[in-house]
């Protein structure tokens, strides 16, 4: 399985723990400018933005840590991108990223890491 092959495994791995926790997907895979969200989702009036880091082991850091200082600026513009184009207006906004590990025999392991882009502007 190929790097791509992995992230897209991640990605529906990570849609299915968020249906489970109550959230409604609102979006997938959204491209602008200045980058891709992976999930957009909605929990309780409040909207949620997802980065979803896939990987098979933590040799490299944990996923979590591959979501660079840039990655995050550029997460950021393409939120306020989807919020501009989508006329989002007065609703709370979240962004999180959802680590998964993919482990051996088809099991995998997430870990929700919530408001992960704090104090980036």
């Amino acid at each position: 399985m190929d790097n791509r092959q992995k992230g897209r495994l991640g990605e529906k791995k990570a849609m299915t723990y968020l249906i489970n926790h109550g959230y409604t997907i609102a979006d997938i895979n959204y491209y602008c400018r200045y980058g891709e969200i992976d999930i957009v989702a909605k929990k309780a009036g409040v909207f949620v933005f997802v980065e979803v880091k896939t990987r098979t082991s933590n040799a490299f850091g944990t996923p979590a840590e591959a979501v660079s200082f840039i990655k995050q600026k550029r997460m950021v513009q393409s939120v306020q991108d989807y919020i501009q184009r989508n006329k989002i207006e007065n609703y709370p906004l979240q962004m999180d990223v959802i680590e998964v590990y993919l482990l051996e025999d088809n099991q995998y392991k997430i870990n929700h890491i919530k408001n992960a882009f704090e104090g980036i502007d």
